[in-house]
C-alpha cells in the first residue's frame, strides 16, 4: 500500500509535465496553423538559394530657414548563397564593389527579418561610414547651389538601431511567408490587418564645418552661410512606437504572387544633441508619424521559385529648429530550389 502511494506521487509529476509539454506544443504548432484552402504548406525540409540584395539610404536635413541638404551613399549591391532548413535560414552576402577588402570600416549594415503565420519580426542595424554624397542643396532662393551635386561629403555619419514586432490578424488565409520567406504558397487572394510596437535608437554626426567648406569651395565666396539649424555636431534621438497596418496577397496566375502592404507608424521621440552655439535648446520630445512598406513579387511551384521583395522605411522628426528625414530599407532579387521531401508528402 506504502509502495503504491510513493508510485502515485512520482507518476502525478511526470504527467503534469507531459500535459504541459503538450499545452506548449499545441501553443508552437499555432503559429503555423493555416487554412489549407488558401495557403499550401511549405513541402519540402530544406532550401538552397542565391539572392542579390542592394541597401539604399537617403537622408535629409532641412532648417526653419528653408535651407535643405540631401545626402545619399551609392547604392550597394551583394551577392551571396543562402542555405535553409524549415524555420533556420543562413547565408552571406559579398559587396562586389570590395571583395576582399573594405572602404570604410565603420560602414556595417544587417537587416534581418523573420516572418511566420501569426508573427514577424524586423530587427535593422547600420552604420554608413562615411561615403555619402550631397545629392540635392537648397541654400535660398537666389542661390544656384546644382553645381554642387553630386560631390563625395565624409563629414556625415549615420547610424540606426531598431526593432519590431507586428501581429498578422487573418493569418490562417493570409501569409507573409508566402510572399517574402518561399516557405508557403499562397493559393487565393487574400489581405490582413496587422498591428506591432517597436524601438529605435539613432545617431546623426555631421561635421559641419566641412559643410560650410564645401560650401565655400563651390561658391568662390564665404558670405553664403548655413543656418544655426545645420550647425551642430551630433545629435541622438530614441523613439517607441506602434504601428498599425493592412497587406495584401495578390495570386494573378497559377503559383504567381503579388504583395503590398503598409503600416502608419506612429512614434514617440525623444532626442538630445550639440549645437555650434551651446545652447542647451536642441532637445526635444515629440511625436511624428512614420511608415514602413514591404512589397513583394513572387513564382514558387514548391520545388522551384525565383522573385524579388523590398522593404523600405521611412523617418522624420519635425520641430521648429531642426528637422530630417530618412528613408532607408533592402531589395532582394532571388531564385532557389526546395528538395528532401517531408514524409508526410512522399509518394506512397
Amino acid at each position: 500500500m506504502l509502495v503504491a502511494s510513493l508510485m502515485c506521487v512520482v507518476c502525478v509529476p511526470a504527467v503534469a509535465r507531459k500535459k504541459e509539454f503538450r499545452n506548449v506544443k499545441k501553443v508552437v504548432r499555432g503559429f503555423s496553423a493555416i487554412d489549407t484552402a488558401y495557403i499550401e504548406p511549405q513541402h519540402f525540409e530544406f532550401t538552397a538559394m542565391l539572392q542579390t540584395t542592394f541597401t539604399y539610404d537617403i537622408y535629409e536635413l532641412r532648417s526653419p530657414g528653408g535651407q535643405s541638404i540631401t545626402f545619399s551613399p551609392d547604392v550597394i549591391m551583394k551577392v551571396g548563397p543562402y542555405f535553409g532548413w524549415r524555420w533556420f535560414f543562413l547565408g552571406y552576402t559579398f559587396d562586389l564593389k570590395n571583395i576582399g577588402f573594405s572602404s570604410d570600416k565603420r560602414k556595417q549594415e544587417l537587416d534581418l527579418s523573420i516572418y511566420s503565420s501569426q508573427i514577424g519580426v524586423d530587427f535593422y542595424y547600420r552604420r554608413t561610414g562615411s561615403d555619402y554624397k550631397i545629392r540635392d542643396v537648397n541654400l535660398g532662393d537666389d542661390t544656384d547651389m546644382s553645381g554642387l551635386s553630386p560631390l563625395s561629403f565624409d563629414g556625415l555619419s549615420v547610424g540606426i538601431t531598431g526593432a519590431s514586432l507586428y501581429y498578422i490578424f487573418n493569418h490562417n488565409r493570409f501569409s507573409y511567408p508566402a510572399a517574402f520567406s518561399q516557405s508557403t504558397c499562397q493559393k487565393i487572394s487574400c489581405g490582413s490587418w496587422m498591428a506591432g510596437i517597436g524601438y529605435t535608437r539613432n545617431s546623426l554626426d555631421l561635421d559641419y564645418g566641412k559643410l560650410q567648406d564645401a560650401v565655400n569651395s563651390y561658391m568662390g565666396r564665404t558670405d553664403v552661410k548655413l543656418d544655426s539649424g545645420m550647425m551642430f555636431n551630433s545629435v541622438k534621438y530614441y523613439n517607441a512606437n506602434v504601428s498599425v497596418g493592412y497587406g495584401y496577397n495578390w495570386v494573378f496566375a497559377k503559383n504567381c504572387l503579388l504583395n503590398a502592404s503598409l503600416s502608419a507608424v506612429l512614434a514617440y521621440k525623444r532626442s538630445k544633441g550639440d549645437t555650434n552655439d551651446g545652447v542647451d535648446e536642441f532637445s526635444f520630445n515629440n511625436v511624428n508619424f512614420d511608415g514602413v512598406g514591404r512589397f513583394g513579387i513572387v513564382y514558387n511551384n514548391m520545388r522551384w521559385y525565383v522573385g524579388a521583395s523590398a522593404i523600405i522605411h521611412s523617418n522624420n522628426y519635425r520641430k521648429p529648429r531642426f528637422q530630417t528625414n530618412q528613408v532607408f530599407g533592402s531589395m532582394n532579387i532571388y531564385a532557389g530550389y526546395n528538395f528532401g521531401k517531408k514524409k508526410k508528402y512522399r509518394k506512397k
